[in-house]
């Protein structure tokens, strides 16, 4: 039985950049497909529907942020993972808002966008049906009885506490924007400093070094990230 092989599309218009990742990303396992502009890059999704894309902010005839705009418009419904060299968390956390699942910023090491990319390709097949238990490290949540257990042992959170955890073993090995979580649990009535309040305590509850988080990461200037469950 053969196994399916991945593919990716690249959006970048830096020739350097797309060879690195044919050939790095070649070597893990994916087959790679290219575009150096929006145009081509939908000439592509047409005619080859690649498994996860790949895409730089900026782009020769349209911005990344553009082109990502019309493809969730258009309900291409499929994993995309930012490149970026830009600095500027806004621009960030603006495609993530736009509908991205992960970003990575140039220069980059291979071995972790290969990770990335299995995490978004698995968090999409989680989608379409969630587990009643999730899993990772030490860390337990039984999303059906609303049961959290570290280390064999059940950790009481408040409701709140709770509701921001479900969000984000709900996505978890993904990042989530600060606004995506304040709208989420509140509706947008509260401000970042009230979720950071929030998540000190749960890491309080659930890390053995809370200034060292190993299951609730954060992103700089951009949200936070749940460990990835075990395989």
């Amino acid at each position: 039985m053969t196994q399916n092989i991945v593919k990716i599309l690249v959006v970048d218009d830096e020739p350097p950049i797309r060879k690195l990742l044919r050939v790095g990303l070649g070597t893990e396992g994916f087959s790679i497909l290219e575009a150096p502009s929006a145009t081509i890059a939908r000439e592509i999704m047409r005619d080859d529907r690649p498994d996860l894309v790949l895409l730089d902010l900026g782009l020769p005839d349209m911005s990344g942020h553009d082109l990502l705009t019309l493809w969730r418009s258009e309900l291409v419904d499929l994993p995309v993972i930012i490149l970026s060299s830009r600095t500027d968390e806004a621009g960030i956390v603006k495609a993530l808002e736009l509908g991205a699942d992960d970003y990575v910023t140039k220069p980059f090491g291979m071995k972790e966008l290969a990770a990335r990319i299995r995490v978004a390709l698995r968090h999409k097949l989680q989608e379409q049906g969630e587990k009643p238990v999730f899993q990772t490290g030490e860390l337990s949540v039984d999303l059906v009885k609303r049961i959290v257990r570290l280390k064999g042992q059940e950790i009481k959170l408040s409701p709140k506490e709770y509701d921001i955890l479900r969000i984000m073993v709900q996505h978890a090995g993904k990042v989530l924007t600060h606004s995506f979580i304040l709208n989420q649990i509140w509706g947008g009535m509260s401000d970042v400093q009230y979720l950071r309040v929030y998540v000190r305590q749960l890491r309080q509850k659930l890390e053995d070094s809370p200034d060292q988080p190993f299951y609730i990461l954060t992103e700089t200037g951009v949200g936070y990230r749940l460990r990835e469950p075990d395989s």
